[in-house]
């Protein structure tokens, strides 16, 4: 009788001792979601029945695609502590690739800035995609314009080194350095050449910046922007017009199709 419950009673700790350890591993499974802690404006999420609207302390889950109206922006946050701004007129799908946890972005339509953090002073290696190029980043400022329906992109970086690759023409990775700007055209390789160091275009998205940021301080509240205060301009309709080459400021992305 001794040895039965001398017997249960190590069964009941090893018991315990496993409940312990999966409890610690599910603690340490990493969240690859991402949490609004910025809203104003139309913001929402692409679900399966339909939009969703998304407001500060709501949480994002792979897969999902963010959508922002007119005069509407978003901020999140990652669980290392990296951040993106969605601002208006965009469509973004986060995490597209689940197998590939750094790939945190795929922009379909518009314009998104990325705040990349390092992981204890390591380059902290991840990857945003267009229609027509990867940017691999290490831990940096950088920004991403998908202008149009062909997938034209500009790649402009504030802070640290990306790396740029045309998905659709052969080639090999540009690098962009702090104040370098670059433009991805659909069947045209990349050259060196066509970087932009005197950042026209980063004076351009920084002037679409401002007057949103001005835009929400003026609204006195989150969900409202003011009229005129959204960080993209309404769609040209110019197409392929003005993609003769790098440096030029692109044309306004165009609002998101259905």
């Amino acid at each position: 009788m001794l040895r039965f419950f001398a017997l249960s009673r190590t069964v009941r700790l090893l018991l315990t001792a496993a409940l312990g350890a999966v409890c610690l591993t599910a603690q340490a499974i990493p969240d690859h979601g991402a949490r609004v802690i910025e809203q104003y404006g139309q913001l929402s999420a692409l679900a399966d029945h339909g939009l969703m609207a998304l407001f500060v302390g709501d949480s994002l889950k792979p897969q999902q695609i963010i959508v922002t109206g007119p005069d509407s922006y978003g901020k999140f946050q990652v669980a290392d502590g990296s951040t993106f701004e969605v601002f208006a007129n965009s469509k973004v799908m986060f995490r597209d690739h689940v197998s590939n946890l750094q790939e945190i972005l795929n922009v379909l339509i518009g314009h998104v800035k990325v705040y990349i953090q390092h992981l204890n002073g390591l380059p902290n290696y991840n990857q945003v995609t267009s229609p027509t190029a990867v940017i691999s980043v290490r831990g940096t400022v950088f920004e991403v314009v998908v202008e149009d329906e062909d997938g034209t992109t500009f790649v402009s970086v504030d802070e640290g080194v990306v790396g740029v690759r045309n998905l659709t023409a052969p080639g090999e990775t540009v690098n962009l350095q702090s104040g370098d700007s670059i433009r991805v055209i659909r069947n045209q390789p990349l050259q060196p050449r066509a970087i932009d160091r005197g950042a026209i275009f980063r004076g351009v998205l920084r002037a679409m910046e401002e007057a949103t940021y001005q835009g929400m301080g003026q609204s006195g509240g989150a969900g409202r922007l003011p009229s005129g205060g959204g960080a993209v301009p309404t769609p040209t309709g110019n197409g392929d017009k003005g993609k003769g080459g790098s440096g030029s400021p692109p044309s306004a992305p165009g609002a998101p199709q259905n």
